[in-house]
């Protein structure tokens, strides 16, 4: 097995509340990317904004950590979104449409009970270097 390699960078939040695991993983040509929320670097607290705010700063984190990793949204290879309320998809769905291209990623979006601080979306993601 190729060797793993924490990926770890300035540009994104630290992984929440020092909950131990780490912003994504590179192993081989493959980076898995930790599931992100609406915060901003060096912040505690979500933005608030709605899930259209919210969904742009997931994929700002998420594109900070994949370009640390030499990789980018344009190499995503499947995504998974976590919505409070599947009444949201559309809005995210927008946000998100704009970001990844005319080549998406495999996904599967799925409403959960709850999210961390009450989040509105979390995107996990896994992408080719």
């Amino acid at each position: 097995m190729a060797e793993k390699e924490v990926v770890r960078t300035e540009a994104a939040p630290a992984p929440f509340q020092g909950a131990p695991y780490s912003q994504a993983i590179r192993v081989g040509d493959l980076v898995f990317v930790s599931g992100q929320l609406a915060l901003r670097p060096g912040e505690t607290e979500l933005m608030g904004g709605g899930i259209g705010p919210q969904t742009e700063q997931v994929l700002a984190n998420l594109r900070a950590i994949l370009e640390a990793a030499g990789s980018g949204l344009d190499r995503l290879v499947k995504t998974t979104v976590y919505l409070a309320s599947l009444d949201d998809f559309g809005g995210m769905n927008e946000v998100y449409a704009r970001h990844v291209g005319d080549r998406p990623p495999a996904r599967a979006t799925v409403e959960v009970a709850r999210l961390p601080s009450g989040a509105l979306v979390e995107i996990e993601a896994v992408a080719h270097l």
